[in-house]
């Protein structure tokens, strides 16, 4: 048994730090060393459950290439369980701009799948079986799976996804939203239209996240409710993966039994700490954990 299973989302991060954000016109910029290391939803989901104490899976396609390799040496310092297969297009890989007060700008490459399904019905489905919660990226391959994975649901378990910057239109995501219990969605393109996008998805729990100011929980009691952002522990050097460790917080601590307010709280702290960190491989007693 697993607590979580994370699908899809695997890649890597080439993270520049630069002086500012817009980037200034100039032909050349001097920066700090630009490194290569795991990064994208999932894994940024992964790493942070992982961190807070749960046993975590995580299934996906990864290129054979030095890329890939990255990915393969990070998730083998830790012990989240990986399935992977090949992806002939290669490794996922974001390029992540950075500036002095830990903001980020996001270039994504996604590297498309394309051919047949890269796992069988019945190799997800025991996979599926086995969690207490699943999480699916909105990855296209993982798309075509989600009857399958809501069809392996165990008794009690439940599904979540991020729609990140959903429009709240794109037929794309739809798909995801319908089938999970949990939904977390950025306002970033919602705007003022974020409370009824998020009344549109009930009966699911929905949490529209807004960055610094905070998120709504959207629940299936009661009206919307503000949670605010957490004060971080020490000087945030780096936003990247911030949501991820947000829904990691927020699955661990249902999990665990707390409320869906109580939990948001925790995730609160859980991202704060995150912020602080350069990077989504978390050091031991860096994310707190218990709510």
């Amino acid at each position: 048994m697993v607590d979580l299973l994370v699908i899809g989302g695997l890649g890597v991060d080439i993270r520049a730090r630069v002086p500012a954000l817009p980037l200034p016109a100039e032909d050349s910029l001097t920066v700090p060393p630009v490194e290569l290391r795991i990064g994208n939803t999932g894994a940024g989901v992964a790493l942070a459950a992982h961190a807070l104490g749960l046993r975590v899976a995580l299934v996906d396609v990864l290129g054979p290439d030095p890329a890939g390799d990255v990915v393969r040496a990070a998730l083998a310092r830790t012990s989240v369980r990986a399935v992977l297969a090949d992806a002939p297009a290669g490794t996922r890989r974001s390029v992540n701009l950075v500036d002095p007060a830990g903001r980020r700008m996001s270039l994504y490459d996604p590297r498309p799948w394309s051919g047949p399904a890269p796992f069988a019905a019945a190799e997800l489905t025991a996979l599926v079986r086995d969690a207490a919660h699943v999480h699916v990226s909105i990855m296209d391959w993982a798309r075509d799976a989600l009857p399958t994975l809501r069809a392996g649901l165990g008794a009690g378990a439940t599904l979540s996804t991020d729609l990140h910057d959903w429009d709240g239109e794109n037929d794309y995501h739809r798909p995801f939203a319908e089938a999970a219990d949990l939904v977390f969605v950025s306002d970033v393109r919602l705007g003022d239209r974020a409370g009824k996008v998020a009344a549109g998805l009930a009966p699911r729990t929905v949490l529209v996240t807004g960055g610094a100011a905070g998120a709504t929980l959207h629940g299936v009691d009661g009206p919307p409710t503000w949670v605010p952002v957490a004060t971080p522990p020490a000087p945030v050097v780096d936003t990247n993966g911030a949501g991820d460790a947000f829904a990691a917080g927020l699955i661990a601590a249902r999990l665990r039994g707390a409320s869906p307010l109580d939990a948001a709280r925790y995730a609160a702290r859980v991202a704060a700490a995150a912020c602080t960190h350069d990077g989504m491989e978390y050091p031991p007693g860096l994310l707190p954990r218990t709510p």
